[in-house]
């Protein structure tokens, strides 16, 4: 289990109830485990079963209930996120290796 201090730092601790997290993305328990349901993302379980989410995973909830508002399907919106996702971090790894010295060179 991850100290206190590690935690308030922490984007992916499951700090926040269904009940709370709902509150804070303005939207329904049934929208969240509909996002669930399509895969956005899978929520931690408590010991006792309930769901528990991070602030990561907030902010996915609250792109996603944006794009339904402006029309879009659960699922499409899903999709994109989970591409858009995917494609920051495909280009982060990219910025990194970027970043590094190409291996067996040296400038003399």
């Amino acid at each position: 289990m991850a100290q206190p201090d590690d935690m308030f730092g922490d984007d992916d601790y499951p700090a926040y109830t269904m009940g709370r997290a709902a509150e804070i993305v303005g939207a329904s328990q049934d929208f969240l485990r509909r996002l669930d349901e399509e895969r956005l993302f899978t929520p931690f379980r408590s010991a006792g079963g309930h769901r528990r989410y991070s602030r990561y995973q907030l902010r996915l909830a609250a792109r996603a209930r944006e794009m339904v508002d402006q029309g879009t399907a659960l699922e499409a919106a899903c999709r994109i996120i989970i591409l858009e996702d995917q494609l920051e971090e495909a280009l982060e790894e990219n910025r990194r290796l970027q970043g590094e010295e190409p291996s067996g060179r040296r400038d003399s």
